[in-house]
């Protein structure tokens, strides 16, 4: 196909991954916007109507007061200012104290730790580490796209694992053919669980270790969420002996620490897989700027931050769970993350849903009640805590409300 009269003369360059010829002609609407659109017009219609936004996936608290300190007194010296690079040695050390003292793991604070300018960017690196055109990468969903996307882009296939009840929302390994296990390069798994909020046992990785060894797949665990792990203690994938031979373990200052939008992660695991990391990374950015990694070592090294956020969000979940159970909603408290994971209503009424997306967009325009939908392995919406509440009894408020309207919607599940 060429480009049309009205196009720019650059329309037929556009490279294939990103659409080509016809890059910015489709009309599907990504899932997100579709949800943003529905809220603003809910907001439109009914302005006197408070959203309840069960939708956000970001901490509704700003990082700790010293935290904030520090990267103001770490903004005010000149030896800060340059560029950053592969990390600041303070962060790396930081980094390697906190998987020591949070999970047992010894860590070399100098060849096994990297870190990334939030875990997206790690995402969409660490394939470059591996991938080649065929390639196959193996990915959990409902799940977290980046690294499936940057696979496509260098020329890979990407093999999705659905996260099925029945399963306990574990990928089948043993049910991948044998044709995709000798192509496959990278297994990206991610616990706890976002969205399904499940946590991984010892049991689990143990299999993945071995799936690993047996077909040469490299794994690449997403920790984002470890910090918010209320069955138990967090379980971290490199306290598995074993676990440091065929992978990394990806970390996010966001969730456990409230530190959206500060942008700042790291990479652990086999000093191989981190030192390649670090060279595409090398070619990618130039490093985080180097006050935010000192403001993080320091929240690294202070416990008390995230025993309060994951105390906070458990307590939010318990709330949320029982709320929605008492209208219908079938599930128990999650093990882990921020999310509730559950199974879509089928109607409303006489009106009947397709899907979990046609659900959440009811959902929306009728009573302003925002969620994500999932359709990916079944019909589930995904309700977040992390909605703005000022304290324990703006919480209440909001799942009295919640109730409310949905009783009034007569769900049938």
């Amino acid at each position: 196909m060429s480009a049309s009269a009205s196009d720019p003369w650059f329309q037929t360059l556009f490279a294939d991954r990103i659409g080509g010829v016809n890059y910015g002609k489709g009309t599907e609407i990504y899932k997100f916007e579709k949800i943003k659109r529905a809220k603003r017009k809910a907001l439109a219609e009914h302005p006197d109507r408070k959203l309840l936004d069960f939708g956000i996936g970001e901490n509704d608290d700003m990082a700790d007061e010293n935290v904030r300190i520090e990267l103001a007194r770490a903004a005010g010296k000149v030896e800060n200012r340059g560029y950053a690079d592969n990390g600041i040695q303070n962060y790396k050390d930081a980094a390697a104290e906190f998987m020591q003292r949070q999970f047992g793991v010894k860590i070399d604070p100098v060849t096994e730790v990297c870190h990334c300018i939030g875990s997206k960017p790690a995402y969409a690196m660490l394939p470059a580490c591996f991938i080649n055109p065929g390639d196959v990468t193996l990915m959990t969903v409902p799940g977290y796209p980046v690294a499936g996307t940057w696979t496509r882009y260098l020329g890979g296939e990407v093999v999705k694992l659905p996260l099925l009840e029945k399963n306990g929302f574990f990928p089948d390994l043993d049910g991948i053919s044998d044709d995709v296990k000798k192509r496959a390069k990278l297994l990206v798994i991610n616990y706890p669980n976002s969205p399904t909020g499940v946590v991984a046992t010892r049991d689990f990785y143990k299999r993945v270790i071995e799936f690993a060894h047996k077909h040469q797949v490299v794994i690449v665990q997403d920790a984002a969420h470890i910090l918010l792990s209320y069955k138990g203690e967090p379980l971290s994938f490199l306290q598995v002996d074993g676990a440091k031979e065929v992978g990394v373990e990806v970390h996010s200052m966001s969730k456990g620490f409230n530190m959206i939008g500060w942008r700042l992660g790291f990479v652990c695991g086999h000093p191989k897989i981190v030192q390649a990391y670090a060279d595409v990374k090398d070619n990618s950015d130039s490093g985080q700027f180097m006050a935010i990694q000192h403001a993080a070592a320091l929240a690294l090294r202070t416990p008390a931050i995230p025993i309060a956020v994951r105390a906070k969000y458990k307590r939010r979940l318990e709330k949320l769970v029982s709320a929605l159970k008492q209208v219908g909603f079938k599930g128990e408290m999650p093990g882990g993350t921020y999310f509730f994971y559950t199974a879509a209503p089928k109607a409303a009424g006489e009106i009947t849903f397709a899907n979990a997306e046609a659900a959440s967009q009811y959902l929306i325009h009728e009573q302003s009640i925002s969620c994500v939908p999932w359709d990916d392995a079944g019909a589930f919406l995904r309700f977040s805590v992390t909605y703005t509440a000022q304290n324990e009894a703006e919480e209440d408020a909001i799942m009295a409300e919640t109730v409310s309207r949905l009783k009034a919607m007569n769900l049938k599940f």
